[in-house]
Protein backbone atom coordinates (compact mmCIF):
# COMPACT_ATOMS: atom_id res chain seq x y z
CA UNK A 1 0.00 0.00 0.00
CA UNK A 2 2.82 2.38 0.88
CA UNK A 3 4.46 1.61 -2.46
CA UNK A 4 1.28 2.64 -4.32
CA UNK A 5 0.97 5.83 -2.30
CA UNK A 6 4.61 6.71 -3.03
CA UNK A 7 4.12 5.99 -6.75
CA UNK A 8 1.06 8.24 -7.00
CA UNK A 9 2.83 11.01 -5.04
CA UNK A 10 5.75 10.92 -7.48
CA UNK A 11 3.38 10.82 -10.47
CA UNK A 12 1.42 13.84 -9.22
CA UNK A 13 4.67 15.76 -8.58
CA UNK A 14 5.91 15.04 -12.11
CA UNK A 15 2.57 16.11 -13.62
CA UNK A 16 2.53 19.36 -11.67
CA UNK A 17 6.16 20.08 -12.53
CA UNK A 18 5.55 19.45 -16.23
CA UNK A 19 2.81 22.12 -16.22
CA UNK A 20 5.20 24.85 -15.05
CA UNK A 21 6.73 26.71 -18.04
CA UNK A 22 10.54 26.90 -18.20
CA UNK A 23 11.86 30.19 -19.51
CA UNK A 24 14.81 30.70 -21.86
CA UNK A 25 16.42 33.83 -23.26
CA UNK A 26 17.97 34.46 -26.68
CA UNK A 27 20.57 37.20 -26.18
CA UNK A 28 21.69 39.40 -29.09
CA UNK A 29 24.86 41.46 -29.06
CA UNK A 30 24.99 44.37 -31.51
CA UNK A 31 28.09 46.05 -32.89
CA UNK A 32 27.62 49.77 -33.70
CA UNK A 33 29.28 51.85 -36.41
CA UNK A 34 32.54 53.62 -35.55
CA UNK A 35 30.84 56.93 -34.69
CA UNK A 36 28.76 55.31 -31.92
CA UNK A 37 30.72 54.62 -28.73
CA UNK A 38 29.96 53.21 -25.29
CA UNK A 39 29.77 55.99 -22.68
CA UNK A 40 27.96 56.38 -19.36
CA UNK A 41 26.20 53.04 -19.83
CA UNK A 42 24.77 54.22 -23.16
CA UNK A 43 25.71 53.88 -26.80
CA UNK A 44 26.35 57.50 -27.79
CA UNK A 45 26.60 59.34 -31.11
CA UNK A 46 27.87 62.94 -30.94
CA UNK A 47 28.44 65.77 -33.39
CA UNK A 48 28.93 69.53 -32.94
CA UNK A 49 25.23 70.11 -32.24
CA UNK A 50 23.77 67.08 -30.52
CA UNK A 51 24.20 63.84 -28.61
CA UNK A 52 22.09 60.78 -29.35
CA UNK A 53 21.82 58.08 -26.67
CA UNK A 54 20.83 54.45 -27.21
CA UNK A 55 20.11 51.57 -24.84
CA UNK A 56 18.98 48.50 -26.78
CA UNK A 57 18.36 46.35 -23.69
CA UNK A 58 14.70 45.25 -23.72
CA UNK A 59 12.57 42.33 -24.89
CA UNK A 60 12.78 42.56 -28.68
CA UNK A 61 15.34 45.38 -28.59
CA UNK A 62 14.62 49.11 -28.27
CA UNK A 63 15.95 51.18 -31.16
CA UNK A 64 14.43 54.36 -29.67
CA UNK A 65 16.81 57.18 -28.74
CA UNK A 66 17.25 60.28 -26.58
CA UNK A 67 18.22 63.38 -28.58
CA UNK A 68 20.13 66.06 -26.62
CA UNK A 69 20.54 69.60 -27.99
CA UNK A 70 24.03 70.94 -27.23
CA UNK A 71 23.52 74.33 -28.89
CA UNK A 72 22.10 77.65 -27.66
CA UNK A 73 19.37 77.53 -30.32
CA UNK A 74 16.35 75.31 -30.85
CA UNK A 75 16.94 72.14 -32.86
CA UNK A 76 14.08 70.89 -35.05
CA UNK A 77 14.02 67.12 -35.50
CA UNK A 78 12.31 66.23 -38.80
CA UNK A 79 10.47 62.94 -38.24
CA UNK A 80 9.09 63.01 -41.78
CA UNK A 81 12.64 62.52 -43.05
CA UNK A 82 13.83 60.20 -40.25
CA UNK A 83 13.63 56.42 -40.55
CA UNK A 84 14.27 53.14 -38.77
CA UNK A 85 15.89 50.77 -41.27
CA UNK A 86 15.96 46.99 -40.75
CA UNK A 87 17.73 44.76 -43.28
CA UNK A 88 17.29 47.37 -46.00
CA UNK A 89 13.59 48.10 -45.32
CA UNK A 90 12.80 51.68 -44.21
CA UNK A 91 10.08 52.42 -41.65
CA UNK A 92 8.82 55.97 -41.15
CA UNK A 93 9.01 57.68 -37.78
CA UNK A 94 6.25 60.05 -38.87
CA UNK A 95 2.97 58.23 -39.62
CA UNK A 96 0.43 61.09 -39.79
CA UNK A 97 -1.58 59.67 -36.88
CA UNK A 98 -4.24 61.31 -34.71
CA UNK A 99 -3.96 60.65 -30.98
CA UNK A 100 -6.86 60.97 -28.54
CA UNK A 101 -6.84 61.40 -24.78
CA UNK A 102 -10.19 60.88 -23.04
CA UNK A 103 -11.58 60.90 -19.52
CA UNK A 104 -15.02 60.08 -18.13
CA UNK A 105 -16.88 60.30 -14.83
CA UNK A 106 -19.95 58.20 -13.97
CA UNK A 107 -22.46 57.94 -11.12
CA UNK A 108 -25.30 55.47 -10.49
CA UNK A 109 -28.22 55.13 -8.06
CA UNK A 110 -30.69 52.26 -7.62
CA UNK A 111 -33.73 51.33 -5.53
CA UNK A 112 -34.75 47.71 -4.93
CA UNK A 113 -38.02 46.57 -3.30
CA UNK A 114 -38.83 42.89 -2.60
CA UNK A 115 -42.02 41.17 -1.36
CA UNK A 116 -42.51 37.42 -0.69
CA UNK A 117 -45.08 34.93 0.63
CA UNK A 118 -45.48 31.17 1.08
CA UNK A 119 -47.85 28.91 -0.88
CA UNK A 120 -48.75 25.29 0.04
CA UNK A 121 -50.14 22.67 -2.35
CA UNK A 122 -49.78 19.13 -3.72
CA UNK A 123 -46.95 18.41 -6.18
CA UNK A 124 -46.86 15.93 -9.07
CA UNK A 125 -45.94 13.07 -6.66
CA UNK A 126 -49.09 13.77 -4.57
CA UNK A 127 -46.93 15.04 -1.73
CA UNK A 128 -47.67 18.17 0.26
CA UNK A 129 -45.14 20.90 -0.58
CA UNK A 130 -44.62 24.49 0.58
CA UNK A 131 -42.88 26.98 -1.72
CA UNK A 132 -41.82 30.56 -1.15
CA UNK A 133 -42.42 33.00 -4.01
CA UNK A 134 -41.16 36.53 -4.23
CA UNK A 135 -41.52 39.59 -6.43
CA UNK A 136 -39.10 42.46 -6.75
CA UNK A 137 -39.12 45.87 -8.33
CA UNK A 138 -35.95 47.82 -9.07
CA UNK A 139 -35.27 51.26 -10.43
CA UNK A 140 -31.86 52.66 -11.35
CA UNK A 141 -30.31 55.81 -12.76
CA UNK A 142 -26.86 56.00 -14.37
CA UNK A 143 -25.29 59.25 -15.50
CA UNK A 144 -21.92 59.81 -17.13
CA UNK A 145 -19.95 62.80 -18.33
CA UNK A 146 -16.58 63.06 -20.04
CA UNK A 147 -14.38 64.74 -22.57
CA UNK A 148 -11.72 63.85 -25.13
CA UNK A 149 -8.87 65.76 -26.70
CA UNK A 150 -7.47 64.84 -30.11
CA UNK A 151 -4.20 66.04 -31.57
CA UNK A 152 -2.19 65.32 -34.70
CA UNK A 153 1.20 63.68 -34.66
CA UNK A 154 4.02 66.18 -35.04
CA UNK A 155 6.15 66.13 -38.19
CA UNK A 156 8.74 68.44 -36.66
CA UNK A 157 9.77 68.13 -33.01
CA UNK A 158 11.34 71.15 -31.36
CA UNK A 159 14.13 70.41 -28.89
CA UNK A 160 15.03 73.54 -26.88
CA UNK A 161 18.62 74.46 -26.05
CA UNK A 162 20.37 72.14 -23.56
CA UNK A 163 17.39 69.78 -23.26
CA UNK A 164 16.50 66.30 -24.49
CA UNK A 165 13.52 64.54 -26.02
CA UNK A 166 12.95 60.79 -26.27
CA UNK A 167 11.81 59.23 -29.54
CA UNK A 168 10.46 55.66 -29.39
CA UNK A 169 8.55 53.69 -31.99
CA UNK A 170 10.07 50.35 -33.02
CA UNK A 171 11.41 47.07 -31.65
CA UNK A 172 14.37 45.52 -33.47
CA UNK A 173 13.26 41.88 -33.61
CA UNK A 174 10.55 39.68 -32.08
CA UNK A 175 11.24 36.42 -33.97
CA UNK A 176 13.47 33.73 -32.48
CA UNK A 177 16.60 33.04 -34.52
CA UNK A 178 17.17 29.35 -35.24
CA UNK A 179 20.48 27.73 -36.17
CA UNK A 180 21.83 24.16 -36.05
CA UNK A 181 24.69 25.39 -33.86
CA UNK A 182 22.33 26.75 -31.18
CA UNK A 183 20.34 24.52 -28.82
CA UNK A 184 16.85 25.96 -28.51
CA UNK A 185 16.52 24.66 -24.94
CA UNK A 186 20.10 24.56 -23.68
CA UNK A 187 21.30 23.39 -20.30
CA UNK A 188 24.20 25.10 -18.57
CA UNK A 189 26.60 22.61 -20.19
CA UNK A 190 25.63 23.12 -23.84
CA UNK A 191 25.39 26.91 -24.19
CA UNK A 192 26.85 27.96 -27.55
CA UNK A 193 27.35 31.36 -29.19
CA UNK A 194 26.89 32.04 -32.90
CA UNK A 195 29.20 34.78 -34.26
CA UNK A 196 28.58 37.00 -37.28
CA UNK A 197 30.28 39.61 -39.42
CA UNK A 198 28.24 42.42 -40.92
CA UNK A 199 28.16 40.61 -44.28
CA UNK A 200 26.39 37.54 -42.88
CA UNK A 201 24.55 39.05 -39.92
CA UNK A 202 20.82 38.19 -39.73
CA UNK A 203 20.02 41.71 -38.49
CA UNK A 204 21.51 44.97 -39.77
CA UNK A 205 19.61 48.02 -38.53
CA UNK A 206 19.99 51.77 -38.21
CA UNK A 207 18.37 55.13 -37.54
CA UNK A 208 18.60 57.81 -40.21
CA UNK A 209 17.97 61.16 -38.55
CA UNK A 210 17.44 64.61 -40.03
CA UNK A 211 17.42 67.92 -38.13
CA UNK A 212 17.93 71.66 -38.56
CA UNK A 213 19.39 74.27 -36.21
CA UNK A 214 17.28 77.34 -35.48
CA UNK A 215 15.61 78.70 -38.60
CA UNK A 216 18.18 77.22 -40.97
CA UNK A 217 16.85 75.55 -44.10
CA UNK A 218 19.94 73.36 -44.44
CA UNK A 219 19.25 69.99 -42.78
CA UNK A 220 21.91 67.98 -40.96
CA UNK A 221 21.60 64.25 -41.65
CA UNK A 222 23.37 61.25 -40.15
CA UNK A 223 22.90 57.50 -39.75
CA UNK A 224 23.62 55.32 -36.70
CA UNK A 225 24.05 51.74 -37.88
CA UNK A 226 24.33 48.46 -35.95
CA UNK A 227 24.58 44.78 -36.82
CA UNK A 228 24.02 41.70 -34.68
CA UNK A 229 27.43 40.10 -34.13
CA UNK A 230 26.54 37.42 -31.54
CA UNK A 231 23.50 35.31 -30.62
CA UNK A 232 23.36 32.99 -27.61
CA UNK A 233 20.54 30.96 -26.06
CA UNK A 234 20.50 30.66 -22.26
CA UNK A 235 18.34 28.96 -19.64
CA UNK A 236 16.75 31.38 -17.20
CA UNK A 237 19.13 30.34 -14.39
CA UNK A 238 22.08 31.80 -16.33
CA UNK A 239 20.38 35.12 -17.02
CA UNK A 240 18.24 35.85 -13.95
CA UNK A 241 19.30 36.06 -10.32
CA UNK A 242 17.03 36.39 -7.30
CA UNK A 243 17.98 38.65 -4.42
CA UNK A 244 16.47 40.98 -1.86
CA UNK A 245 15.73 44.51 -3.02
CA UNK A 246 18.12 47.12 -1.62
CA UNK A 247 17.89 50.89 -1.44
CA UNK A 248 20.64 52.82 0.36
CA UNK A 249 20.94 51.02 3.69
CA UNK A 250 17.46 49.51 3.51
CA UNK A 251 17.02 45.84 2.54
CA UNK A 252 13.59 44.51 1.60
CA UNK A 253 12.01 41.26 2.77
CA UNK A 254 10.75 40.16 -0.64
CA UNK A 255 12.93 38.38 -3.22
CA UNK A 256 13.07 40.14 -6.60
CA UNK A 257 14.36 38.84 -9.95
CA UNK A 258 17.18 40.79 -11.67
CA UNK A 259 19.06 40.32 -14.92
CA UNK A 260 22.64 39.31 -14.15
CA UNK A 261 24.47 41.11 -16.96
CA UNK A 262 22.77 43.90 -18.87
CA UNK A 263 24.42 46.04 -21.51
CA UNK A 264 23.20 48.87 -23.81
CA UNK A 265 24.57 47.01 -26.85
CA UNK A 266 22.52 43.87 -26.13
CA UNK A 267 18.85 42.88 -26.23
CA UNK A 268 16.90 39.68 -25.71
CA UNK A 269 13.87 37.58 -26.61
CA UNK A 270 12.20 35.64 -23.79
CA UNK A 271 10.59 32.30 -24.72
CA UNK A 272 9.26 29.15 -23.06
Amino acid sequence: MKTKELFFSILISVMLTSCVPINYFQIYKATPSEKVTLKENFLVYEDDNCKVFYNLWSDGGNIGFRFFNKTVQNIYLNLEESYFILNGIAYNYYKNRIFTNSASLGASASNLATNSKSMTGVNYLDLLQTNKISASNSFGIVSTSGYSVSYNEEKIICIPSMTSKIITEYSINKSLYRDCALFKYPSKKNIETKHFEKSDSPLVFSNRISYTIGKSENPVKFENEFFVSEITNYPKSEIIETKYEKFCEWTGTKLVEYFKNTSPDKFYIKYE
